[in-house]
């Protein structure tokens, strides 16, 4: 069974939230327009001034997104 990897992208600033969660719609469209088997998007807090947004893939998807989409960093989702 594939892994499940989640690529990060970072924004920082007073209007990171609202960038991250438009981020966040793009990423589900990608999914959708790519036809990817799984991919879950979302965002998270981290401080009052970061926020990220990620999309969540099969590892056998990884280098589409990449190539593709240029994200800050990926780690594997248990």
């Amino acid at each position: 069974m594939d892994r499940k990897i989640k690529i990060i992208w970072e924004f920082s600033g007073p209007e990171a939230e609202k960038t991250a969660k438009h981020h966040q719609i793009h990423l589900e469209e990608f999914g959708e327009r790519e036809k990817l088997t799984y991919a879950i998007g979302g965002t998270e807090y981290l401080n009052h001034l970061v926020w990220i947004a990620y999309i969540i893939v099969l590892e056998k998807d990884v280098v589409l997104v990449r190539d593709a989409l240029k994200p800050l960093r990926a780690e594997v989702f248990e």
